[in-house]
């Protein structure tokens, strides 16, 4: 998102990018995919080229401050979001900022198919491998959307998240967990209903489970929250 104070005069850009960031946050690191992207100064490269701010952050993580500012997690002070869709991602948002982190956050890779009864030997038992899109295609041999909502699958998607908020909830204390992407508001998709229950399930008592709702920006919570940042950073 491009800020303009006046006309033909840029005065900051926000925006976020996929794979991890390094420290400086000024490129990608390291990413499976936008592999020719890693170590391109594209902070750098905007900063001559408009000779303004820059803010560059990942993309699930601008996201979720957009979510926080003007969605589904508007007025809460402490914001958790999770996207779930070819892959799984997620922030913690405090007070409309992305939290402090020294690497960034994954809450896609923390390990949840301990004993590999579901996964097996051969995959590596993550969140992001057991509720993702491209897991679901990879486990069962057809698309996600291909399989039918009434499909006992969706709600066994709904228990593993579960466990994956669970620990959300125990390691961030959220006031709100916020939950986009495909899986959780395409058709068909898990089921927010069995999410909270599965969650509630989890926790067993232990705390109570936050509100935990889906998110409302779609595809422009990016924007929403490059508008956020710049607004923040800049005023």
């Amino acid at each position: 998102l491009i800020d303009k104070r006046r006309e033909g005069e840029v005065t900051g850009i926000a925006g976020g990018i996929r794979g991890r960031l390094n420290e400086e946050k000024t490129a990608m690191e390291n990413d499976g995919t936008l592999t020719k992207w890693a170590g391109f100064p594209l902070v750098e490269k905007l900063k001559k080229k408009y000779k303004c701010e820059v803010f560059l952050e990942n993309d699930t993580a601008i996201a979720g401050v957009g979510e926080a500012t003007f969605g589904a997690g508007k007025d809460l002070e402490i914001v958790a979001y999770h996207t779930v869709s070819t892959g799984v991602g997620g922030a913690k948002i405090e007070d409309g900022e992305i939290d402090d982190a020294s690497i960034g956050f994954e809450p896609g890779h923390q390990i949840l198919d301990i004993d590999r009864t579901v996964l097996g030997e051969e995959i590596t038992p993550t969140l992001e491998n057991l509720v993702s899109g491209t897991a679901v295609a990879e486990r069962f041999g057809v698309k996600a959307y291909e399989i039918p909502q009434s499909d006992i699958v969706w709600s066994e998607l709904a228990s593993y998240l579960a466990q994956g908020l669970r620990n959300t909830i125990l390691y961030w204390s959220p006031d709100v967990i916020v939950l986009g992407g495909s899986m959780i508001i395409g058709d068909p998709r898990i089921e927010i209903d069995d999410i909270r229950k599965f969650t509630v399930e989890a926790l067993d008592g232990f705390v109570p489970a936050p509100l935990i709702t889906t998110a409302q920006l779609g595809d422009e919570a990016g924007l929403y929250g490059g508008m956020a940042i710049l607004k923040k950073r800049l005023d």
